[in-house]
């Protein structure tokens, strides 16, 4: 089979979308058969992420409009987000696979016309489709619920792979306190604006890490603030592989209140560290955490306070670090990857 793997979406570093076309691509070309051929769309700045011979094929803006010119005959075009703009057009004759992340917009504060607009887009890629692909369970049915879908759709899980670096001790900003950590872009959909009220009374420092929308950020501020906890919540922006392993396995508990999610990358990232994870229970984030995580039923302050106190509680009895650790191996990139080929030969019948 001759694959493109769209990955256009690396051109955001410190996203969980970046990450899930390096992780899976990388994934894909390690578990591919000899007689398949995988080519990887993406800008050539990104050249660095791939070893050496990897077939890459460079993306331009252009190609919205006028579609690359590619020599050989393409099986499977896969667009590994819901929205792209690059995909074949019919008479190239190439099966189409959508990667569908979320439907985060439908939750989110915006008028009914652009809900709308949206979906329009989201159906018009699905039209195009010879096969969806879900990364949770919530988002299909989301799907489903909202669009109309008349080819196959799969569930496939994202895996995580968090490099280790042991010797790394120097993070970007050394806590001088125990600390609690959150990780994601700093904006109205992660909700981290709720998480200072956890350390009010402590000695705790709060770390929240990631790329900002400074609005949200001035909000998590304010809220800081009014809980008295300003000078122990460090927002610290985005960061390097290295430090965000420091930090997950430093931390005391990993917190991710986020109410749009259509998986939760770092949720399993902090899991693999055996860390007590919180979570909200909105959108897929109850599947992913499963049984091994602790959940926050509102935003009160109150109501948060005592669940923290309470799971910190458990963890410290109970030991579930191996079980944790156990249920995060579970999302695996390379079972990732199995199953998108399993998906790709499909469609060869």
């Amino acid at each position: 089979m001759e694959i493109i793997l769209d990955c256009e979406r690396m051109k955001y570093k410190y996203t969980g979308l970046f990450e899930y076309c390096y992780q899976l691509s990388h994934a894909l070309l390690t578990t591919k058969a000899s007689d398949d051929h995988l080519v990887i769309y993406t800008q050539k700045q990104n050249l660095e992420y791939f070893a050496e011979g990897t077939s890459i094929k460079p993306q331009r803006t252009l190609h919205k409009y006028i579609f690359p010119k590619i020599d050989t005959k393409i099986d499977i075009w896969h667009a590994t987000h819901q929205t792209s703009r690059y995909l074949p057009p019919a008479n190239r004759h190439a099966k189409i696979v959508i990667t569908f992340h979320d439907l985060n917009f439908l939750y989110e504060e915006k008028s009914e016309l652009k809900r709308k607009c949206y979906l329009k887009k989201h159906q018009i890629n699905i039209d195009r489709a010879d096969h969806i692909v879900a990364i949770s369970e919530y988002t299909k049915q989301d799907i489903l619920k909202h669009l109309k879908v008349n080819v196959p759709i799969s569930v496939i899980y994202n895996g995580c792979n968090t490099e280790k670096f042991p010797r790394h001790n120097t993070p970007v900003y050394q806590p001088q306190k125990e600390f609690l950590f959150a990780l994601g872009t700093n904006n109205a959909k992660k909700n981290f604006h709720v998480l200072p009220c956890l350390i009010k009374n402590t000695n705790l420092e709060l770390i929240i890490a990631g790329t900002e929308d400074s609005a949200y950020v001035k909000k998590i501020k304010r809220e800081a603030t009014s809980f008295g906890v300003e000078d122990r919540v460090k927002i610290i922006g985005p960061i390097s592989k290295e430090d965000k392993y420091w930090y997950y396995k430093n931390c005391q508990a990993f917190l991710f209140p986020s109410i749009a999610e259509g998986f939760g990358i770092p949720v399993i990232e902090a899991m693999q560290f055996g860390k007590p994870t919180f979570l909200s229970t909105t959108t897929s984030l109850p599947e992913i955490g499963g049984d091994c995580a602790y959940y926050f039923e509102n935003f009160e302050p109150e109501h948060m306070q005592e669940i923290f106190k309470s799971g910190m509680k458990d963890f410290a009895l109970t030991r579930p670090e191996q079980s944790i650790i156990n249920h995060a191996s579970q999302f695996n990139w390379n079972n990732s990857a199995r199953a998108y080929w399993e998906v790709y030969r499909s469609l060869m019948h």
